[in-house]
């Protein structure tokens, strides 16, 4: 069966007036919804653009505020199910090669090469998705990157994973360098290192507000420009991104805190992934010690239109929904070449934070490096306590691991591999992927242990449901 490779359809930057007083409303949800039937939001407007961040005081700036509602939508359970209707509307990978964010993919991941055919759109279904891809397709058209990701090869690499590979040899020789120890989970913040007080304005898409509270699903709520509260949430564009539509959320942006992830904070990030809508969009955090660049609590999102090898993987049942962790539950993956932690909601996306969070703040505390793949539109939180940087400093990874020059974090570990030399893209395969991963990966002993961590941290949490209040900044 042929393959279709998967585009992201381009959002218009370009708007009519006449749009402005239009009010978007959601969709009902579906697999695969037809294209959107509202209409594409007004371009937003910064008032000071070439100001830094740190001087956002009586600026205006665009504003998305979500519906603040706690319970889930009923039957959304896994992005893609048991992926038999993504292989059946897809056909199998085999190894094919596209460029941006249209990897081809399927639960089978063939080893044998696929014709490829007419391309297939994927269409967005929120005005979340369609505001953030529209404006970062504004800032991609004036400049603001450091280099064409859509110009990156990506290819889906033979084997029952389908990790998927990309070359990005401008993240190897544009990223901004990291500016403090490496080998410390926790770190003060130093106003003195880059922090996103000190990016342009120009740099943030909109910021990211709780909107009214109610019993149902309300519509969101677009403001092409409004005055920025205190420290508001901001959805900056990354500069060196890997990804289409690749961004930055910033929590209390001017409240410069320190990159760990807290319960309010990680709530935060749930719900801007419930509010995209699709299981395309995934966010991920990187501690400090687990290759976090920058010393100020963020996270990363971008389009990936495949799955990820890590949402493949199989996962044995450690706590059942309903018991100690309230709704959520709690698996260990297997058959993944690094060990972790799969935490999913049951009905509320706030037991899902206090879970996640504390066990990451009991992590922090114990030294133990760490990252998270948020996905499934929120519903699943991925944790993988990462020993790369300290075999790394130990001298225990292997020479063509180190001469790759790839130190794997959130994305690497979730499957999305990015290559900075065109020779390791050119020759790779499953095995030399697991290969690397592997690296990063805890032992069982320490695996365990930082199992018992992480669960005793979240049955704490939920035992006395602390930072019930913390919710709202």
């Amino acid at each position: 069966m042929a393959t279709k490779p998967l585009t992201v359809s381009r959002v218009p930057t370009i708007y009519s007036l006449a749009q402005l007083e239009e009010t978007a409303t959601f969709p009902p949800p579906s697999p695969f919804p037809p294209p959107s039937p509202f209409p594409s939001p007004p371009k937003g407007v910064i008032s000071t653009p070439d100001r830094a961040v740190a001087e956002l005081a009586g600026s205006l700036l665009p504003a998305f505020h979500y519906t603040d509602v706690d319970a889930l939508d009923g039957g959304r359970v896994r992005s893609f199910g048991s992926f038999d209707s993504l292989t059946a509307a897809l056909g199998p990978a085999g190894g094919e090669e596209a460029t941006g964010a249209s990897p081809p993919s399927s639960e089978a991941a063939s080893d044998e090469d696929a014709a490829m055919t007419e391309p297939m759109v994927v269409p967005q279904r929120s005005v979340l998705s369609m505001l953030l891809l529209a404006e970062w397709e504004d800032r991609a058209e004036r400049g603001l990157f450091r280099y064409d990701v859509t110009a990156c090869p990506t290819r889906v690499l033979p084997g029952h994973l389908g990790f998927v590979a990309q070359c990005n040899e401008g993240r190897a020789s544009k990223k901004r360098p990291t500016e403090f120890r490496v080998d410390q989970v926790t770190q003060a913040f130093d106003p003195a290192k880059f922090n996103f007080t000190k990016a342009a304005q120009k740099e943030v898409l909109f910021a990211f507000e709780a909107g009214r509270r109610g019993g149902g699903r309300a519509a969101p709520r677009y403001l092409p420009s409004a005055p920025a509260r205190a420290s508001p949430h901001l959805v900056f564009i990354n500069v060196s991104p890997i990804e289409y539509g690749h961004v930055l959320l910033v929590p209390d942006a001017l409240s410069r805190r320190a990159q760990a992830v807290d319960t309010a904070s990680l709530l935060l990030a749930l719900q801007f992934a419930r509010e995209a809508d699709t299981p395309y969009l995934r966010l991920g955090f990187n501690s400090l010690g687990a290759y976090g660049t920058i010393n100020h609590l963020h996270f990363q999102a971008y389009f990936l239109y495949a799955p990820l090898a890590a949402e493949r993987a199989p996962a044995a049942e450690l706590l059942r929904a309903g018991g100690a962790l309230a709704g959520v539950s709690v698996a260990s993956l297997e058959g993944y070449p690094v060990a972790g932690l799969v935490f999913q909601a049951g009905g509320s996306l706030a037991d899902l934070a206090r879970c996640v969070g504390a066990a990451c703040e009991a992590l922090a505390a114990a030294g133990v490096p760490h990252n998270l793949l948020i996905a499934d539109c929120g519903v699943r939180v991925f944790l993988f306590p990462n020993a790369f940087a300290e075999r790394k400093a130990r001298d225990e990874i292997p020479e063509d691991v180190v001469e790759s020059q790839v130190d794997p974090a959130c994305w690497e570990i979730a499957g999305h591999i990015v290559m900075k030399r065109q020779q390791d893209y050119d020759t790779a395969t499953q095995e030399s992927a697991w290969h690397l991963l592997s690296c990063a990966s805890y032992d069982p002993a320490n695996f365990a242990r930082v199992t018992e961590i992480s669960i005793n941290a979240a049955k704490e949490a939920i035992r006395g449901r602390k930072l019930a209040t913390a919710f709202r900044y």
